[in-house]
């Protein structure tokens, strides 16, 4: 038992931290978030829906390794502060026809 108990102890102290960093796009410029994600791997952004009456969100990545098994990071945009469509990568479920 206490074999156990040390085992499951050391792979928590030996495990990567699974906390993701949230901001607000449209409180950061376009070069911000692009740094974010590049310095983390993934973030989730927070922004505004085209009418402006919901809060949407989603994660993005750097690039697919980001993505779980049977996905594919894809090109996608999202508002910032400085630019309306910034450039980001955001994972997408993977088809037999996939896009690329």
């Amino acid at each position: 038992m206490k074999l156990a108990v040390a085992a499951s102890m050391l792979l928590l102290l030996t495990s990567p931290a699974m906390a993701i960093s949230r901001y607000n796009s449209m409180e950061r410029t376009c070069g911000t978030v692009q740094q974010s994600i590049a310095r983390e791997g993934a973030v989730l952004l927070r922004y505004p829906s085209f009418s402006g009456n919901i809060v949407l969100y989603d994660r993005y990545v750097t690039d697919g390794n980001q993505c779980n098994s049977g996905s594919y990071a894809a090109d996608t945009s999202v508002p910032t502060k400085d630019n309306k469509s910034c450039p980001v990568l955001n994972c997408r479920s993977s088809t037999v026809l996939q896009p690329r």
